[in-house]
């Protein structure tokens, strides 16, 4: 099942802007098509950049290899629709075993590089494609990441996210499992864009959105798998899953870049994996997102000169008060 997305064309909002210029502007305003009303003083010439993004949504069966064989499928399916930058979901060649504290599910767990990245490299170089995969690293004896890899266009591997916030709750023991990461926050700079990867729970930090934004990120992936409980009520599933979409969108709106959030989707254990994988534009709007229940590949297209837009006319980096913030390396101000 797949889903077909136009390009952005606009930021609907019913909110109308004026800006008022104590000199007139050597070139005339031009009307912009989005909510943002003008473009910028200057007359925007340039050259629309569109990049296509594959979102791939699956389930997950017990066995790894055929997990990774589903996803080149996938893969492939969605290249073959013109995507130029694919996203995994998390830890995609397994079911979610952090559902409980099991020292026989480290055998899940592989080096990097290993026979899998060798498999991906040479699928993205075929492909022409940048892939974003999330892995279970070995680093060591008894040492383990949840760690994101990125290929380039001609395979090459740019380098490695290490998951950095690390969860501990029902269902979700992954502090027995990873390692926090201590790589940093980075971007990557593809051949069709430049990349920030977080994975599932720094999604619900702005610090870690904002850093990788800060290095130049014009796009954040989130590889994710998130799930309700099956005991829990319907509204519990509302509220839930409009937080998770929320905060990721603030992130787009806070920092002017794209986001795209890729979920599982299927019940495993006592998790049932709402999927609903989506992509914001950097005014929070929705371009697409993918249903709660079914396999889904998101082809959707992202216009990279918005961003130039948004942020001249919704400056939230220029205007931040970088003099100000020490405090936030405390944990609590008491």
């Amino acid at each position: 099942m797949r889903k077909l997305c136009p390009y952005i064309e606009s930021f609907p909002s019913p909110v109308k802007i004026q800006k008022i210029f104590p000199h007139a502007p050597t070139t005339p305003l031009t009307r912009a098509s989005d909510a943002l009303q003008f473009r910028a003083v200057k007359t925007d010439t340039s050259p629309s950049r569109q990049v296509a993004l594959g979102l791939v949504q699956m389930s997950c069966g017990e066995q790894p290899e055929e997990n990774l064989a589903t996803a080149i499928e996938r893969i492939r399916f969605a290249a073959g629709r013109g995507a130029q930058i694919i996203c995994l979901q998390e830890l995609f060649r397994s079911q979610y075993f952090c559902q409980r504290e099991d020292t026989s599910l480290f055998r899940l767990a592989e080096p990097i590089p290993s026979a899998t990245t060798d498999t991906l490299s040479r699928v993205a170089a075929e492909l022409e494609i940048v892939v974003v995969a999330s892995l279970f690293e070995q680093r060591a004896e008894g040492l383990f990441h949840n760690t994101a890899v990125v290929f380039d266009a001609d395979g090459t591997l740019l380098g490695k996210y290490r998951k950095m916030h690390i969860p501990d709750d029902p269902l979700s023991y992954e502090k027995f499992d990873f390692t926090p990461g201590d790589l940093g926050f980075r971007t990557f700079r593809t051949r069709y864009a430049n990349i920030g990867v977080l994975v599932c729970w720094d999604q619900w930090f702005p610090e870690a959105a904002r850093l990788t934004a800060l290095s130049g990120a014009q796009i954040l992936f989130y590889p994710t798998a998130i799930g309700w409980h099956l005991a829990e009520a319907p509204e519990e599933r509302r509220a839930q899953h409009q937080a998770w979409e929320i905060i990721q969108r603030s992130h787009a709106v806070a920092n002017g870049v794209y986001v795209a959030a890729v979920n599982r989707v299927g019940q495993e254990g006592g998790l049932q994996f709402w999927g609903a994988s989506f992509v914001s534009d950097p005014f929070g709007g929705l371009v697409a997102q993918a249903s709660h229940d079914a396999e889904e590949t998101l082809i959707v297209s992202c216009d990279l000169t918005r961003l130039d837009t948004v942020r001249q006319n919704w400056p939230f980096l220029r205007d931040r008060r970088i003099d100000a913030y020490d405090n936030l390396t405390r944990r609590y101000l008491d």
